[in-house]
């Protein structure tokens, strides 16, 4: 049997794969071969990768809001959109739990040129400059190009002062970071040149989605009992992880929703965010 992916390209379906995605919603063994087990007589050649999310989405959801939420990482991210602003911010968030001050959306004056620098990350001597690449596009690919300008970028900044936090630093490394996909050239590419790069699958133990569910940073666009324009509305106060609306259940009165739908989208975000740890990037 196949499955169509987004681009329409036909992959055989792998049964092990599906089940190890619903494994890491935190489900049970149980639970997903209880899932698993449903899904399959809906199965058919052809169905659609979207088509086979949903319906583990929805099934997950029937056991518990928290797995669905953790299985819908990747569209969470792609709700950040959808011009990748909040994505910014979110990875804003991502450094600055390891222990980085971070600002967003500053330009700075390089050597040659001036740069927009989506996050600039600081912590003792290290001053990061980052680039944020974000697609709303499934199966995204960042080609080789984009880190070939990134690091003529970082090379143009470095060796320059900047007064963006307490004292003057320097530019002293710079991250590549995407929730798309990488190329095997762009991975050659970054690699060889010893560029920092962080994708949805990429390295291959510490890529976006095992960091965010080791850390428990996830977008607040991950809870599922939110609708989209709810979304919205927390994103736009400044609540961009669901540790945000955890630690300060007050951005819940931006909602326009009774008491008791506002319960249980707490309650879903502390059941998301359980076990939290800290971890250097």
């Amino acid at each position: 049997m196949y499955v169509k992916k987004y681009s329409g390209e036909l992959v055989p379906f792998e049964p092990q794969k599906l089940k190890h995605s619903l494994s890491k919603s935190e489900a049970s063994e149980e639970e997903v071969e209880k899932v698993f087990q449903r899904i399959q007589p809906r199965l058919y050649d052809g169905i659609s990768t979207r088509e086979l999310y949903e319906l583990a989405f929805d099934l997950l959801k029937n056991h518990r809001d928290s797995y669905a939420a953790r299985y819908s990482l990747k569209k969470a991210l792609r709700d950040l959109g959808p011009e990748g602003f909040y994505f910014e911010k979110w990875i804003g968030k991502l450094f600055a739990n390891a222990g980085y001050q971070t600002i967003t959306g500053k330009t700075v004056q390089g050597h040659a040129v001036t740069h927009e620098i989506d996050v600039i990350a600081t912590k003792g001597d290290i001053m990061l400059a980052i680039e944020c690449k974000f697609r709303n596009d499934v199966d995204a690919k960042i080609s080789v190009t984009t880190p070939m300008y990134f690091l003529s970028r970082v090379k143009d900044i470095k060796g320059l002062s900047f007064s963006f936090f307490e004292t003057s630093q320097q530019f002293t490394d710079g991250w590549l970071v995407t929730n798309a996909y990488l190329t095997t050239d762009s991975i050659r590419f970054g690699e060889y040149y010893k560029l920092n790069m962080l994708a949805w699958d990429y390295p291959a133990k510490n890529n976006i989605k095992n960091k965010v569910d080791n850390l428990a940073l996830y977008p607040v666009t991950c809870l599922t009992n939110l609708n989209s324009m709810e979304k919205s509305l927390l994103l736009k106060n400044g609540c961009i992880l669901v540790r945000d609306l955890v630690e300060n259940p007050n951005y819940l009165q931006y909602l326009q929703t009774a008491t008791h739908q506002k319960k249980r989208i707490l309650i879903e975000a502390q059941e998301l965010i359980h076990s939290l740890v800290t971890e250097e990037i």
